[in-house]
């Protein structure tokens, strides 16, 4: 309906089915193609590049043939070439910029550039002290919850692991020499009357009402979909314009928001996610979340 061609790709198509030409010299920008390896068609053409949909980019698939150290070095030139050069893109629209994206996958960044615009977040420590842990939780005097910082999912020796947040029954527990591996990262529990999870992209908020209706889904609706209710939902004006200023700031044009609504309708930010889901709300709400990332990829280029 836009009247604009689109090139879907994946990075692990490079560089077994996929090859890319470049060239730059003084005073130019990069210019050239990526081919289709052994079709011997073009997929793309690097000047025709208006917007780029960054997504969840897969890793590069080698060649099996190379040693173990041909392929640490030829993944490191792959991920500096490559991905350089679609970086460097002249007058290219990301949603989101990798650099930004990258950079928003720390938490902590996350937290503090939401207190700084002025957000609610929970009460927070991030430690490897055991000790620091339990006598934190001890002076809350409340219920407190565990969560890991780097996703919901982990590699286990060739399984894969879902860990969503859970709740610290008793300050006791976090005596466990075990927290001093690692950083670890506990909040305050914060009461819950719903949750939401607020889409925005560029100066537009969608925001979808999540209701729990199971114990472990009131701690972490992720961890039980079944059991989900969901509605169209209107944030606040100001909570909106707070939520687009955070990711300004950040760099984003767009990221999924994890909010609660308090049983006092105070607002609490709990964290955005630049490559969030948003596709299974459109479906429950109608909201035209697709649209707007298209109306961004698109500014200029119509």
């Amino acid at each position: 309906m836009r009247g604009v061609p689109v090139a879907r790709l994946d990075t692990a198509q490079f560089p077994i089915e996929i090859s890319m030409t470049a060239t730059i010299s003084s005073g130019d920008r990069w210019r050239g193609r990526l081919r289709s390896v052994g079709r011997g068609h073009d997929v793309l053409d690097l000047a025709d590049v208006g917007g780029v949909y960054y997504r969840r980019p897969e890793q590069f698939v080698l060649d099996e043939r190379m040693s173990a150290p041909e392929r640490v070095f030829a993944y490191g030139e792959a991920r500096v070439g490559f991905g350089g050069v679609v970086q460097a893109l002249a007058g290219a629209r990301w949603v989101n910029d990798p650099v930004a994206a990258a950079r928003t996958e720390y938490k902590p960044v996350q937290l503090a550039m939401a207190a700084q615009v002025g957000l609610a977040v929970p009460a927070t420590l991030i430690t490897s002290d055991s000790q620091a842990a339990h006598d934190w939780a001890t002076a809350r005097g409340g219920p407190i919850i565990y969560k890991p910082m780097g996703g919901i999912w982990h590699g286990d020796e060739g399984k894969v692991r879902v860990l969503y947040t859970t709740r610290v029954e008793e300050p006791e527990s976090l005596l466990d020499p075990a927290i001093s591996r690692t950083a670890n990262l506990f909040q305050e529990e914060v009461p819950k009357a719903f949750e939401a999870r607020a889409v925005v992209v560029g100066n537009r908020v969608f925001a979808m009402r999540i209701e729990a209706g199971s114990e472990r889904a009131a701690i972490d609706w992720r961890s039980d979909y079944d059991s989900l209710t969901y509605g169209e939902l209107h944030l606040p004006a100001e909570t909106c314009g707070k939520l687009v200023e955070l990711h300004q700031r950040l760099g984003l044009v767009c990221g999924a928001v994890d909010l609660i609504c308090d049983p006092d309708g105070r607002w609490v930010f709990l964290e955005t996610n630049q490559g969030g889901e948003w596709g299974w709300l459109t479906q429950e709400t109608g909201s035209p979340i697709a649209a707007a990332i298209a109306d961004e990829l698109t500014r200029g280029s119509e």
